[in-house]
């Protein structure tokens, strides 16, 4: 029961911190530190990347109407056939150098030191280009303006992503800000991304761990994945309406104050 209640915050962590620009993958690790589930090294480092699937699940479900492209309408079929092209596109820098790099990132940068840093660096990012941007106009209010070079410069932006701590949202939420897009259009969009690139990192690990799961690591990968969905909807929900009257300030903000409280736990007491 003990381990079944760590799957569940796993999940819980997962589904809130994969949307907010707050890092998934950097909370994920830090929480292990203090509620390790008791499994195989190899098992931990696929689980942590495949629990995401359930996340992505809530967003093609959410935005099926958005994503859907067999249409009966054949403008709408047009759009979003547009639209699924420009997410590929912003999607192959990242998917590029996942795939290259993806052992090299896994042996050097995670890592208590590497989250701190990243955790802190875009936090002051946000709250810098969050006053840069005040008083100005958003060029990109919808998808059919959204150019596909700008789409394959937020895909750029969402490489960063690959250390630690950085956030995929928030990495490419401050790409397309930075870009002219709406910040409605910058996080809808940020969500579209992760369809693709998460199913293909979730294969990647599988692929590496292997096929050989027993009964009881596919109980628990299920188990995530399922809680991960469920809290999914709730912040993407959350999210979508907080932007609509609100910054992204308050997040860089958490990243600074969350960063220096690692330094000063890795420090003091270790990791």
């Amino acid at each position: 029961m003990l381990e079944i209640l760590k799957v569940i915050i796993l999940g819980i962590v997962e589904g809130i911190t994969e949307w907010l620009p707050i890092s998934s993958t950097g909370h994920m690790l830090l929480v292990d530190e203090f509620i390790h589930l008791k499994m195989s090294e190899e098992f931990l480092e696929m689980f942590f990347v495949v629990i995401q699937l359930g996340a992505i699940l809530a967003v093609c479900i959410l935005f099926f109407h958005k994503l859907w492209p067999f249409q009966k309408s054949k403008t709408k079929q047009n759009e979003i056939i547009s639209l699924w092209t420009k997410v590929i596109v912003g999607c192959l820098p990242a998917a590029v150098l996942g795939l290259l790099f993806d052992d090299f990132l896994d042996e050097h940068f995670y890592n208590w030191q590497t989250i701190s840093f990243t955790l802190i660096l875009y936090g002051i990012l946000f709250i810098v280009i969050e006053n840069f941007q005040k008083g100005r106009k958003a060029r990109i209010k919808n998808f059919s303006s959204l150019s596909y070079k700008t789409a394959l410069l937020i895909g750029c932006c969402q490489v960063l992503a690959l250390i630690p701590g950085t956030s995929r949202s928030g990495a490419t939420i401050l790409g397309a800000l930075l870009l002219g897009t709406s910040r409605f259009i910058a996080a809808e969009y940020s969500f579209y991304l992760s369809i693709p690139v998460m199913f293909g990192a979730s294969l990647l690990k599988i692929v590496k761990f292997g096929f050989n799961f027993t009964g009881y690591e596919i109980f628990i990968l299920l188990l995530g994945m399922f809680v991960a969905f469920v809290v999914s909807v709730a912040a993407i929900k959350f999210l979508l309406s907080y932007i609509k009257k609100n910054d992204f300030k308050a997040f860089g903000i958490y990243r600074i104050v969350l960063g220096v409280l690692v330094i000063l736990y890795g420090v003091i007491i270790g990791f």
